[in-house]
């Protein structure tokens, strides 16, 4: 050996080394799964770089991965004749997490201790061997590269490793796992076949195994595997635990799926999608730049992983793949930008996945909760991206309203629709901070008193969303923070009865709008309020708090929204205030009621002291 020197693990991987070798794991075998998910890319990688360099094969093209098993000396050797690695990769992909997110998926591991869903995510299948092993040997070398070059790493798991050159007449990558005491079962043939049978029934890579005959002292290579493409199969040939396992291969998720659809499609364009639905978030799916999870296949050779223009973003949760038969097998990141074949894919995928929601929703009420808690906040983006299907994408959104006792979103617009009161012609809903500061709001207690439902939009996204959400099914949307026509209709018989009030008023309205000035757009009395004094709303073309505040969060510089202020002439306290004389005292009581109505509607004052210097003041003259 040459170039030999003993590396520390990068601390990360210290931590993560000693969650596998010490804490105790229901499913022991799965390391099996993930090493032969390894040596399947590994496989994949060398196919789509040789389509450019055939050299890389090294006359060897008959890509595969073997087992073998010595029970003497208590070893599993994993060997596969794929695009192997440099010493500089060695390092990176071994020695470091680098960009695998292994280093947040720790941090949460500590806080909400599920161990068993370690493996099978975050880059980590490598590690998994140390579940079962006192000591992980590897030799490897990059296909194309000198016999020179190869590559000899070994670590306990203990902290460090050793790292060396050596000649390795073979491209690709052998690992010896040196099992632990008490691991007797991996050292059975038939339980290795079972296991592989189980977990990589599926993979296109033959697997493999080596078995001796001690009769005549010969060797065999015996494949376990099928080793036929999962969804180049007949549907009806693949059963549910296929689906799951393959999903698991493909992802790296330990848990299994919500729904799944397979697809071949025949005609102008041949093609077959294998799209899946997760039943959990990643932890960088709020992230906009998150990698899509697609993956493309070109007449059954793998092209590109995580391919983007196959799906819009605001489905970006969902996993799979698709394999064409009209695309060039050597097509470019390019073509795949402009070409109008992936522009095809894209749209039939999106109507694919809106379906396998629409079914999920309609059969499986539970696993659409699931989803929606998932990713319900991804699913909001719609509207805003896809106009094309934005009556599909309205009819999966859930959201919670006055008739719930819960922030728990489970209300579809159809549910909503449905409840809707006699001679109701609005779908009406408030955005607000938070849902207890929604259901709060003083703008319901019209709507509380003639029973009419309103939908508690609180997700910082639901403002935004609701500026491209106009109707559904023929029905507006109306904000009730804002003035419009429909809400005065509510009000025909209140207005009717209290004309002559609102007369009597009438200086009174003025005395106040005289005091504020332009620091409101109006002063008018309303008869919306039932528990409250008074109100500010924003007109139907004024733009609303909750955007005002999205867009000032952006850094982003507003003109100062104008509110009407609205008074209840039936409430006490106002009955009290048209009867002060006393102009200073009047004034304070009139900036009250607008410091209050600012605070329930925007949450925050410009200057919350003063207000409080002011209501203590009212307190003690009182």
């Amino acid at each position: 050996m040459q170039g030999k020197e003993t590396r520390n693990f990068q601390s990360e991987v210290k931590q993560l080394l000693h969650l596998m070798i010490h804490s105790l794991y229901s499913n022991k075998e799965i390391f099996l799964r993930e090493l032969i998910s390894n040596s399947s890319d590994a496989a994949d990688k060398l196919r789509f770089l040789s389509l450019s360099n055939p050299q890389l094969y090294e006359n060897d093209e008959k890509l595969r991965v073997r087992i073998s098993v010595n029970k003497e000396n208590r070893t599993i050797k994993i060997s596969d004749n794929g695009i192997g690695m440099s010493r500089e990769e060695v390092i990176d992909n071994i020695g470091t997490i680098a960009k695998s997110g292994t280093k947040s998926f720790i941090e949460a591991i500590n806080s909400k201790n599920y161990k068993d869903e370690l493996i099978g995510q975050f880059g980590v299948g490598f590690y998994s061997a140390f579940i079962v092993s006192e000591k992980v040997s590897l030799h490897t070398r990059l296909a194309g590269k000198p016999i020179e070059e190869g590559v000899f790493w070994e670590s306990t798991g203990e902290g460090n490793y050793t790292i060396a050159d050596i000649k390795k007449l073979d491209k690709g990558t052998d690992i010896t796992l040196h099992l632990r005491k008490g691991e007797n079962d991996f050292l059975d043939i038939w339980n290795i076949r079972n296991i592989i049978s189980k977990y990589s029934d599926h993979i296109s890579l033959p697997v493999e195994i080596e078995v001796k005959d001690e009769k005549d002292n010969t060797t065999k290579w015996e494949r376990i595997n099928q080793a036929t493409s999962l969804w180049t199969r007949n549907k009806s040939e693949i059963t549910d635990e296929e689906y799951n396992e393959f999903y698991k291969h493909i992802t790296k998720d330990f848990k299994e799926p919500l729904i799944w659809s397979h697809n071949k499609v025949e005609g102008k364009q041949e093609y077959t999608t294998l799209l899946y639905i997760p039943s959990h978030a990643q932890f960088d799916m709020w992230n906009r730049e998150h990698k899509g999870g697609i993956k493309l296949y070109v007449k059954r050779v793998f092209i590109l992983d995580n391919a983007k223009q196959f799906i819009p973003n605001y489905l970006r949760f969902v996993r799979g793949l698709i394999d064409s038969n009209d695309l060039p097998i050597n097509v470019s990141r390019e073509v795949l930008q402009d070409s109008k074949i992936i522009k095809n894919f894209c749209l039939a995928i999106t109507k694919r996945v809106l379906q396998m929601l629409e079914i999920l929703s309609k059969n499986n009420a539970e696993k659409y909760k699931i989803f929606w808690k998932e990713f319900g906040l991804v699913l909001k983006e719609g509207p805003a991206e896809d106009n094309n299907n934005i009556k599909n994408i309205a009819n999966l959104l859930r959201f919670t309203s006055t008739k719930n006792n819960t922030s728990e979103q489970t209300i579809s617009l159809n549910d909503y629709i449905n409840r809707m009161a006699e001679g109701q012609k609005k779908i009406y809903f408030i955005t607000a901070d938070s849902y207890i500061s929604a259901k709060s709001s003083p703008h319901l207690e019209l709507f509380h008193k003639k029973n009419i439902e309103v939908l508690l939009l609180s997700d910082r996204i639901d403002e935004w969303m609701m500026n491209y959400l106009n109707e559904f099914n023929g029905i507006s949307f109306q904000s009730v923070s804002k003035v419009d026509d429909s809400v005065n209709k509510l009000l025909d018989k209140e207005i009717k009865e209290h004309k002559e009030i609102e007369k009597q008023l009438e200086p009174f309205i003025k005395r106040i709008q005289n005091l504020l000035l332009s620091r409101v757009k109006e002063v008018r009395l309303t008869h919306r309020l039932t528990n409250t004094p008074a109100v500010v709303t924003t007109d139907s073309n004024e733009m609303t708090t909750q955007m005002a505040k999205l867009l000032s969060a952006a850094g982003r510089e507003l003109p100062e929204v104008k509110y009407i202020f609205e008074i209840n002439p039936n409430h006490p306290l106002v009955k009290r205030i048209t009867d002060i004389d006393n102009e200073d005292n009047f004034k304070d009581w009139i900036e009250l009621l607008l410091e209050q109505s600012l605070l329930a509607e925007c949450g925050t004052l410009e200057d919350p002291n003063k207000f409080i210097i002011r209501m203590n003041k009212l307190f003690i003259s009182s």
